[in-house]
């Protein structure tokens, strides 16, 4: 008889668990609270506009082709990958842009219009985030730290490869522009990590989206998540929507089962949860745990993400060669930087505060995917990051407020007209992440990744109270984003089969470079 798992929640790392375990000849089931899959990558649709929720930036994608390799199907047969150009188009608080892609001709260009002596300081940055990459992804994102020996074997390198210093410091070793600086380290922010607090680990993520690339999900990443979907039911894999977990069912060391919202009890061989780590040892397991995974732990001891307030909008026009105030138009993927940025970023991780200026990030996806709105129309979603609920911030008077002074900002210096060509809008703010995705305090990204809570740090992939109880997604190790939450799925196989009977992270690296 096959063993069966039941998974909470389907975000990536939820079905990156199913998709691998099905493709083993597990019995698979996904227990899903809203009604549609995906999580933080929920689709909204509001009319005939269609707003990805979350993800939007895929910087790895041999590894979702690895996915499906495990089945024996190609990804290409189920979903569209296309390449960017350029990456992010990155504003200054003055409107004037700096572009990045894989080419480092073009980049040292784009380097010289700023500050031309950062040119050589950028070649040597790129070389050590090479070595960072392969100790911080290559070696360590796919292996489970369930012991404190296993953080002491690595400890050597984490040293040799500062990665006590933060991510904005290490930059700084290398570029002078104080505007470069911030183009090169802001990526922890992409997994919910303050580029002056984040270990220097994540320089990695420069060096990830070189070699890779940046690609977008042709459909959306909804489309992505309907693959990955087909692909579970396809090997025999289940999904429930609209089905709620009240309650991980336990005896002694072992997770006997789940009980659902209506009283309903299913039973498992292995429990995976895809939910928030706090929030499923908070509120879905009994007391009684040992200090590691206790309540004072995820009430008082850990550090959270910051939250976001986002709002999705799509206009009856096209703003496809609309220029800003320097003259350059909107790329797919836009960040907009404040001019006090890290003050800015202080408010929201140190202070709490909900500050009057902010930085934002601009999805424009139907520059490149025109499908995601009505024939004339645009799509869009700007984000903002602000403190999570541990804030004194009352969201239910804040909120609009906000939202117009975003709009107006738009408005002003972007996308002219916008609101008197606004016909779909909706948007969320931490209350969301709590209510809605189960996150403590409205955290968006979960943990925070800083030093002290990464590796062994971080709460495990396999609970150390009971022995057939996983966990998946930004919470646990590695962390937040894509390619972090499908290697927390990976661990989770490779804990339950005893032993990974497919390739190593390196070697699907490899099999990428060279097709």
């Amino acid at each position: 008889m096959k063993e069966k798992v039941i998974i909470i929640g389907s975000g990536f790392g939820g079905l990156g668990a199913a998709a691998r375990l099905a493709a083993r000849g597990y019995d698979v089931e996904i227990l899903e609270k809203r009604d549609k899959p995906g999580g933080r990558a929920y689709v909204y649709e509001k009319n005939g506009f269609k707003f990805d929720g979350g993800p939007t930036v895929i910087t790895a994608p041999f590894m979702f082709d690895d996915l499906f390799e495990l089945a024996g199907r190609k990804r290409a047969d189920y979903v569209e990958f296309k390449a960017l150009d350029p990456f992010y188009r990155i504003f200054n608080h003055e409107g004037r842009p700096f572009d990045y892609n894989d080419n480092p001709e073009f980049i040292y260009d784009q380097i010289r219009q700023w500050n031309p002596a950062d040119v050589e300081g950028y070649k040597k940055f790129m070389a050590t985030t090479q070595a960072i990459f392969q100790k911080g992804f290559v070696e360590l994102a796919d292996q489970p730290f369930l012991s404190l020996g296993d953080m002491l074997k690595v400890a050597p390198d984490l040293i040799r490869l500062k990665s006590h210093q933060s991510v904005y410091k290490y930059v700084s070793q290398f570029i002078e522009s104080e505007f470069l600086r911030r183009c090169f380290s802001f990526h922890p922010l992409l997994i919910g990590g303050n580029p002056f607090d984040s270990s220097s680990i994540y320089a990695m993520i420069h060096y990830l989206e070189r070699e890779w690339g940046i690609h977008y999900v042709m459909g959306g990443t909804g489309a992505l998540v309907n693959a990955l979907v087909r692909l579970i039911e396809e090997l025999g894999g289940k999904i429930r929507y609209n089905t709620e977990v009240a309650e991980i069912l336990t005896e002694g060391r072992k997770a006997t089962g789940v009980r659902l919202g209506d009283g309903t009890v299913l039973k498992a061989h292995h429990i995976i949860s895809n939910a928030d780590v706090a929030w499923t040892y908070l509120n879905l397991l009994p007391k009684g745990r040992g200090l590691r995974n206790s309540d004072l732990r995820y009430k008082k001891l850990t550090k959270y993400s910051m939250s976001l307030f986002v709002i999705y909008f799509g206009t009856k026009r096209r703003y496809n060669d609309t220029v800003g105030p320097n003259g350059s138009a909107l790329a797919h993927h836009n960040i907009i930087l404040s001019e006090r940025y890290q003050g800015l970023l202080a408010d929201i991780f140190h202070n709490k505060t909900l500050s009057e200026d902010f930085s934002l990030y601009l999805h424009m996806p139907t520059k490149t995917d025109p499908s995601l709105a009505p024939a004339g129309g645009e799509s869009f979603y700007v984000l903002s990051p602000v403190p999570h609920l541990g804030a004194d911030i009352d969201w239910a008077k804040a909120a609009k407020p906000y939202r117009d002074t975003i709009m107006q900002f738009l408005e002003d210096n972007y996308l002219p007209d916008l609101q008197a060509n606004i016909v779909a809008e909706h948007f969320i703010d931490p209350r969301h992440f709590q209510t809605t995705l189960n996150s403590h305090l409205g955290s968006a990204f979960s943990v925070e990744p800083v030093l002290t809570q990464s590796a062994w740090f971080r709460p495990h992939n396999r609970s150390e109270d009971f022995d057939n109880l996983y966990f998946v997604g930004a919470g646990t190790h590695p962390g937040a984003g894509l390619p972090g939450v499908l290697s927390s799925s990976k661990i989770a196989e490779d804990l339950i089969t005893g032993a990974p009977a497919h390739k190593t992270a390196p070697q699907v690296m490899q099999a990428a470079l060279a097709r």
